[in-house]
């Protein structure tokens, strides 16, 4: 089902790049850098959580905040009558490559002072064709400088799911616009029986063939350096969010990238950095002095962003991905997670799912960064009830007939933060030869006696032990005691978190130990 998009003063139908690269030009808090790309500075520099609503009169059939259809219709009513005297876009796209099943049409609707958000989102979406059916479209209703008030800053985001069209009310910040899409995206995938997850893609090719990895982990993490990361020269599919269907097959939905910009470094990151510092590339809240990129100045936002086109960069082509091979659960902790832990059962598998734990980045906005968070699927997109996830996890891991192996890969530190005399950094080149050990399968295992995982006791191309079992590194700093300590705390504190979710599978929460 789709609406009928409002009247508005006039409307420009799908603009090329170069068309809208003008437009932008035109913006006053847009620069040229030297790359021949655009920056553009927001006001709202990451997503509005606290302002997003979802749209129904049952509140108790949802975990997120909610608002009643009849406020929901006040709202729509003063979002229309500002479209009619804005000048708008529209870019009509899919969410889904040409051949599969998870292929939803897809079109923004947005205010013409904005030009940058439609020309990343075009980015992304893959390319309208003949079959496109706006009857079918999942839609976003953009209004950047349309004030909400009487909602948080005066910022709004409405989701009528029953429509499938998302309105923004008062945010420039593009990641409402990707988002708007996905998050319906992935509600529908869940009604098809399938479970989409917050996970980037690559296939790595090894001795055996290639294998398909799927990253998960939230925004900010390292999902997009992991996934972008070669291992045998692998190739990126996805960055973001895919679909994983009944016998393992996964669907990618995103024709392009929307990478985190912060820290960005052509040692570790060559293939996003050449991509964002392209001229067709577009970036957002990135510094720029005088057309001066720097990547590492954070004074503004640490969450600078930018996107780029997957035809720009070497890629794997996503209408080929076919099975899943195995599956890494990102966590950034500065603790007692090592470098990497193997899953032994589907249930095991499902309960680091839920967890979700990790350091919050400014992805998320003040009330995350810095924070310790449990995120179930590390997916804060996910409408329904959390639960729900767990236990769909479980279903497509049996419905496999090969073995789907399922990792938590630590992105943070270990003994503590970088104030911490003796604690140790998880590299990204410690986390590339995790990577490429379990593609090849040349990591060496045994069981932890604290958790019921599998530690590594040998992994090639790391010769540290404390990385991947940090029992080592806090029994030699003398801090055993403090590693017991923590053990036990955070056994309890999962226990409590896991009992919050009612209707989880029983045998998931038991998998914890």
């Amino acid at each position: 089902m789709s609406i009928e998009l409002p009247q508005a003063k006039s409307v420009l139908r799908n603009p090329s790049q170069d068309e809208l690269r003008d437009i932008v030009a035109e913006m006053p808090n847009a620069e040229l850098t030297e790359f021949g790309n655009y920056n553009v500075t927001t006001r709202v520099t990451a997503r509005s959580a606290g302002s997003t609503f979802l749209v129904t009169d049952d509140p108790g059939s949802t975990q997120v905040q909610t608002m009643s259809t009849s406020e929901y219709a006040d709202n729509v009513a003063r979002q229309e009558a500002y479209i009619a005297e804005a000048d708008m876009i529209l870019v009509e796209g899919y969410i889904g490559p040409e051949n599969s099943p998870m292929r939803r049409a897809a079109r923004v609707f947005i205010e013409r002072s904005a030009a940058n958000i439609p020309a990343m989102q075009q980015q992304l979406y893959f390319e309208k064709d003949a079959d496109w059916d706006e009857s079918d479209a999942l839609t976003i209703i953009y209004t950047p400088n349309c004030p909400a008030e009487g909602y948080p800053g005066e910022r709004l985001v409405t989701i009528d799911l029953e429509a499938e069209v998302t309105r923004v009310f008062n945010i420039d910040y593009f990641g409402e616009s990707k988002m708007g899409g996905l998050r319906m995206w992935m509600d529908w995938v869940y009604g098809q029986g399938a479970l989409a997850m917050h996970s980037g893609a690559k296939v790595i090719p090894t001795a055996e063939g290639d294998k398909v990895a799927l990253i998960v982990g939230l925004s900010g993490t390292g999902k997009t350096t992991t996934t972008f990361q070669q291992q045998n020269n692998s190739l990126p599919v996805q960055d973001d969010i895919v679909a994983l269907v009944e016998g393992g097959d996964v669907y990618s939905t995103e024709d392009g990238c929307f990478a985190k910009t912060i820290g960005l470094d052509p040692d570790y990151e060559p293939t996003i950095h050449k991509a964002l510092t392209s001229p067709d590339s577009w970036l957002e809240n990135v510094k720029v002095t005088d057309g001066a990129v720097d990547f590492h100045d954070d004074s503004y936002t640490a969450n600078g962003r930018g996107t780029f086109s997957l035809a720009n960069i070497p890629h794997h082509d996503p209408r080929k991905l076919g099975k899943a091979s195995f599956l890494l659960i990102l966590n950034r902790n500065e603790s007692i997670i090592p470098g990497v832990a193997r899953m032994t059962s589907p249930e095991q598998a499902a309960a680091y799912f839920m967890l979700g734990e990790t350091k919050g980045t400014s992805a998320g906005g003040a009330a995350e960064a810095g924070k310790f968070l449990r995120v179930p699927g590390t997916n804060p997109f996910f409408m329904r009830f959390d639960y729900m996830q767990g236990n769909r996890l479980v279903e497509m891991i049996e419905s496999m007939d090969y073995d789907f192996g399922v990792y938590l890969l630590s992105t943070g530190r270990v003994g503590g933060g970088a104030d911490v005399e003796g604690s140790k950094k998880i590299t990204i080149p410690h986390s590339s030869a995790i990577v490429k050990g379990i593609a090849e399968d040349t990591i060496t295992w045994e069981v932890d006696p604290d958790f019921g995982y599998e530690i590594a006791t040998e992994v090639p191309g790391i010769d540290d032990i404390e990385i991947l079992q940090p029992r080592r590194l806090y029994e030699r700093l003398g801090r055993a005691d403090e590693y017991a300590q923590s053990v036990a705390r955070v056994k309890e504190e999962r226990t409590a978190f896991m009992a919050t979710h009612e209707g989880l599978d029983p045998a998931i929460v038991a998998a914890l130990g």
